[in-house]
């Protein structure tokens, strides 16, 4: 018996007899897409070199990226701040394939860094830098390392990598 989660698989014949809405080929030209407002906010302070999160006022929680709403209490968050450009890394790994699925040598350092002025588990998956792979820890200090100004889009690349800092 099947369970309420199954369905039926689309094949390409049913597509090609058009018992099925495609739209795929008949797309042309630019296209675009709201980022939303948190986001919005998110990717533009990314411009400038900062990194926004949000805050709910209800859970006094500080969360990054910025969200519309808090997942806890579901009340808005609709207030933005500037955080720190540092935090600490909470978990990391080392990747012998490169995001687009080529194979390297040296290992690149994906981590996810708790970014200072965020509550507690709170922060962005980013690459490490400026580290040799059996020096990172967990809890090791990082500082973003921005694109020059003039090279930035408003997109997380902005941020080449974290690397580790002395406090």
């Amino acid at each position: 018996m099947p369970d309420k989660f199954s369905g039926t698989s689309l094949s390409e014949e049913a597509i090609q007899e058009g018992q099925v809405l495609s739209i795929h080929d008949q797309m042309a030209g630019d296209f675009a897409w709201d980022s939303g407002i948190a986001i919005g906010r998110y990717l533009a302070g990314l411009r400038n070199g900062e990194i926004t999160g949000s805050r709910c006022s209800q859970c006094r929680r500080t969360v990054v990226p910025p969200r519309n709403i808090c997942e806890w209490c579901f009340n808005p968050m609709d207030e933005y701040i500037r955080l720190e450009d540092t935090g600490k890394v909470n978990t990391f790994s080392l990747c012998y394939v490169t995001w687009d699925v080529k194979r390297i040598k040296e290992p690149e350092i994906p981590a996810v860094i708790e970014i200072d002025g965020a509550s507690p588990l709170h922060g962005i998956m980013h690459k490490l830098g400026e580290v040799e792979p059996e020096a990172v820890t967990i809890g090791m200090r990082v500082q973003a390392v921005w694109k020059p100004a003039a090279e930035r889009d408003g997109a997380i690349t902005d941020i080449l990598y974290f690397k580790p800092i002395q406090e």
